[in-house]
């Protein structure tokens, strides 16, 4: 397989007909699971409050990403604005909900991606794209027909729809899904998407299919697989266990997990007294034992990488 893995399918046209398919669904639109159906094209909007044109809020080398994505020159974020979830706790509301940004053709997104690749970024680092897959996919065969050659980062929720994840097999090299809580109950209370789990179980499963457990080359960069995201909650240490638990039973014990413990009460989350903390120690301990209870070995450490040349 090429490297990144789009180049295969610019170079035989696939990736030109994904992109139209994509954006011809738009006239009713259900790239996620909310299912809205409304005319996209038209500039209508609803869930995610996004219409024609994906809006951004920033783009930049990110050095805060786990090690095997920053390296020494920065994962190249793109962060969009608005999402497909409602979390109470979001950390990013101001993007995510607020929408801060501005709406950027497919051309302007194109050269967002290839400026990153300009400033040296090992990757094109897309954040909460959920809900904006086929206006990516417009873009990318933009950017690649004027030279991008930087693997591609999805950096999701994981509330994905399976239609989406179709469009982009064989495009991603890195997907870098969030699985955030188990119970319908908390799915429903503090993301307000009460099937969040089944969406996620089945999304991650096929980005694993797709790609695979993380590899990473010499140096120590991710060349391809998944990377999950956990954010350790105060009170909730139930749903951790059972998150770490499906990952190794589904996606096996090899599977590449970052327990995070940087949770906050941020947005609304202080309107939920069980939510008003962060984690203590004491929880923090509890997390790693169920990740390491639960068969997993792969834990991100954040060990810092050396300069290339080092």
């Amino acid at each position: 397989m090429s490297w990144p893995a789009y180049l295969e399918l610019y170079e035989s046209g696939e990736l030109a007909r994904r992109a139209e398919e994509a954006v011809a669904s738009l006239a009713s639109c259900r790239v996620c699971p909310r299912n809205c159906e409304v005319d996209r094209l038209a500039d209508e909007r609803q869930t995610c409050h996004t219409g024609r044109y994906a809006r951004v809020s920033s783009h930049f080398p990110h050095h805060g990403e786990e090690d095997c994505l920053r390296g020494w020159l920065g994962s190249g974020t793109i962060f969009f604005a608005y999402c497909n979830l409602r979390c109470v706790f979001c950390q990013n509301h101001d993007t995510s909900q607020a929408g801060e940004g501005a709406e950027l053709t497919a051309q302007q997104l194109a050269e967002r991606m290839l400026e990153l690749q300009a400033w040296g970024c090992h990757n094109v680092n897309l954040v909460t794209p959920e809900h904006v897959v086929p206006q990516l996919l417009e873009a990318l065969l933009l950017a690649v027909e004027q030279g991008l050659r930087i693997p591609l980062v999805y950096n999701t929720s994981a509330y994905d729809s399976l239609e989406s994840l179709a469009w982009l097999d064989g495009l991603v090299d890195i997907y870098l899904p969030d699985f955030k809580l188990w119970t319908q109950q908390a799915t429903a209370r503090y993301l307000k998407a009460k099937d969040y789990r089944e969406v996620a179980c089945a999304a991650l499963e096929e980005m694993h299919r797709q790609v695979g457990p993380l590899q990473v080359d010499a140096r120590g960069l991710a060349r391809r697989g998944v990377i999950v995201r956990h954010l350790v909650m105060p009170n909730l240490l139930d749903e951790t266990r059972e998150v770490l638990e499906f990952l190794c039973r589904e996606l096996g014990p090899e599977t590449y997990v970052n327990v995070m413990g940087q949770y906050r009460p941020e947005y609304r989350a202080a309107r939920f007294e069980e939510l008003a903390r962060s984690p203590t120690a004491g929880e923090m301990r509890q997390a790693l034992e169920h990740f390491t209870g639960a068969g997993l070995h792969r834990l991100d450490q954040r060990r810092r990488l050396p300069r290339f040349g080092d």
